[in-house]
Formats: C-alpha cells, sequence, structure tokens
C-alpha cells in the first residue's frame, strides 16, 4: 500500500474499532445481546436435540470430565474447609430443624418410607441370620438361664438361704464331681445351639409384628417432635471440626473410586440415553422448557451476570485487544488493498 492508503486503512480500522467498543457497552450492548438471545432462542425452537449433540457425544463429556479427570490434590481440602465454614456459621445457631423441613414433609417422607415394605423385612432377616446377632441372642439367653437358676428365680427369692444353699451344693457337687460345672455349660450351649434357630425365627416374628407401620410412624414422629424444636448447632453436638473434615476425605476418597466403576458409567448411560429418547428428535426449547428455563430466565441471567463480566474485561482493554485482533487482519489484506485503490 501507499502511505495514503495506509493511513485510510488504519483510519478505517480505527473508526470500525470504536464502532465496535461503543456498541459493547451500557444500554446498547443490552439490546445487542437481548436481540442475540432472541434469535437464537427462534433457532433452539426449531433444532432438536440430536442436530447439536448425540448420546455418545454427552457419554463423552462424562467420561473425560467426571470419570476421568485427574482432580488435584487441593479439592479435598477446599472442601473440608468450606463444611467447616458452613458448621461454624451463625445461622447454625438459630435456624431449627422445623425450619429446614416442616413436620408434614418429614410426615409425607415417612409414608413413603413406610411403603417399603419388602425391604423393610428383607433387613429385619439379614439382621436375623447375621453371626453377631445370633452370638448375642446366645449370649444373651445362656447367661440369663444361669443367673435365673442361681440368682433370680422365685424359690431362692422367697425363701431365705435357699440362694446361699444352691450356691454351696454347686460347690460341693464341683468337689465331689470334677468338671460338673463344665459338663453343665457344654449340654446347656448344645441346647442353646439346637433351640437357636427357633429363637431366631421367633424374633424374627416378633419385629415384623412389632415393628408395624403404626409403631413405626407413632415412634419417627415422636422422635421428631422433640427434635424439629432444636437447633442445627444443638443436633451437631460432638461432631468437632476434625471430625467433620475426616467425613469430607472420606467422602472425596469414595467419589474417586465409585465415579470409575461399571456401576457409575451404567447408571450415567442410562440418564443419557433416555433424555435422548425423550427429547431427541424434538426441540431443544421443550428440554430447556421442562428444566424450567426460559427465554426470560436465560435474559435475567445475562444481565445479572454476562454484562457486569463484560464490562469488566472492557475495562481491561481484553474487549478492544479481540476486536483489533478480528478486524487488522482484515484492513492489512490484500482484498482491502484492493478496494482501496478502487477508490483511489
Amino acid at each position: 500500500m501507499t502511505k495514503g492508503k495506509t493511513d485510510l486503512a488504519t483510519e478505517l480500522l480505527e473508526q470500525h474499532v470504536k464502532h465496535e467498543l461503543a456498541s459493547l457497552k451500557g444500554a446498547r450492548l443490552h439490546r445487542f445481546l437481548e436481540q442475540e438471545l432472541d434469535e437464537l432462542w427462534g433457532y433452539a425452537g426449531e433444532i432438536t436435540l440430536n442436530r447439536i449433540t448425540s448420546e455418545e457425544q454427552v457419554m463423552g463429556v462424562i467420561q473425560r470430565i467426571v470419570m476421568d479427570m485427574e482432580l488435584d490434590a487441593g479439592i479435598p481440602e477446599l472442601a473440608a474447609e468450606m463444611a467447616t465454614e458452613v458448621l461454624n456459621a451463625e445461622v447454625q445457631s438459630r435456624t431449627t430443624l422445623g425450619e429446614i423441613m416442616t413436620r408434614e414433609q418429614a410426615t409425607g417422607f415417612l409414608e413413603e418410607a413406610l411403603e417399603l415394605k419388602r425391604q423393610r423385612e428383607r433387613v429385619i432377616s439379614e439382621i436375623m441370620a447375621h453371626p453377631v446377632y445370633q452370638e448375642l441372642v446366645s449370649n444373651v439367653v445362656y447367661h440369663g438361664l444361669v443367673n435365673y437358676l442361681y440368682e433370680d428365680n422365685l424359690i431362692t427369692k422367697s425363701v431365705p438361704g435357699v440362694g446361699s444353699m444352691m450356691k454351696f451344693g454347686k460347690r460341693l457337687a464341683n468337689r465331689a464331681v470334677p468338671g460338673l460345672d463344665e459338663t453343665f455349660e457344654r449340654r446347656l450351649k448344645v441346647w442353646l445351639s439346637d433351640s437357636l434357630p427357633g429363637l431366631i425365627s421367633r424374633s424374627e416374628q416378633f419385629l415384623h409384628r412389632a415393628l408395624s407401620d403404626d409403631e413405626l410412624r407413632d415412634s419417627v414422629m415422636a422422635a421428631w417432635v422433640s427434635l424439629e424444636g432444636r437447633t442445627i448447632s444443638e443436633l451437631r453436638e460432638g461432631l468437632g471440626d476434625v471430625e467433620l473434615q475426616e467425613f469430607v476425605v472420606l467422602g472425596y476418597e469414595f467419589w474417586l473410586r465409585f465415579r470409575k466403576t461399571e456401576y457409575f458409567e451404567g447408571c450415567a448411560r442410562a440418564v443419557v440415553s433416555h433424555l435422548f429418547v425423550k427429547y431427541g428428535e424434538r426441540p431443544i426449547t421443550d428440554l430447556l422448557g421442562d428444566m424450567g428455563v426460559t427465554r426470560e430466565v436465560v435474559m435475567a441471567e445475562v444481565d445479572t451476570y454476562a454484562i457486569p463480566v463484560i464490562d469488566v474485561l472492557r475495562e481491561e482493554g481484553y474487549v478492544e485487544a479481540l476486536v483489533r485482533r478480528r478486524l487488522t487482519p482484515f484492513y492489512t489484506s490484500a482484498a482491502a488493498r484492493k478496494i482501496l485503490r478502487q477508490e483511489a
């Protein structure tokens, strides 16, 4: 370019930059973004989800970002700090459980839980079959029988001296027949072993009868009434900052492992697959509408967040630099030189 043509190109570039910067602030920026949102919303009412993306693309994002992305070691530390701040916030001491969840809501959750009768019965059966519970029942029955025979039965309580005589007789018998105690205990334990299945079965039947819907409802709601007026800080007494941070770390470690399991991937794929079955051939606005996202909701967030961010970027010089990066190659291009020669 000659000097005159270069100066003209530079002047055009500067005027174009000023025009763009003026349109990217204040009311003009708001009108521009609102107009573009209207245009995009119109397209979203016609373009289907399947045209924008696919099930495999969405699963790819989940795979890369959720399942495979390496997370910095500072994340659990930050999460623990935030949890501690929440735990120690002033709001904990002035907010009651009843303010967070009403009695009607608690009742609703309880009624839904009571519908899971088969699951409740299965849990009881699993507990009954656990070796620890069976050992507990065996020990309770054994020690109860021994104590009753030597100390707590009706005769030893009603007739003075009988209890002492029985204990004395026991010592004499042991001297006369060494090992009598061991023989008695062994036979008693054999009897318990043979009787244990029946005892467990009767225990299970008792719990099924005792833990009826009405009984559980009354017990849980009685507990709720006693707790709903207490503050959150009162309810979490005994849970210190250290314990809370340990729970956060354990939860984080669980998540790191859980997100890589086939189970998590299978659940994610089921959700994504259903999403595309339901919305794949429908306009994107159908999906957004069902999620409660309207044009007005988006515009409100643009005004609240996007415009202030653009203002900061303009103040920092980024917006002008961006405009110049977009326009300068054209005003220094061969096409621009050709137009300027024709004008000359």
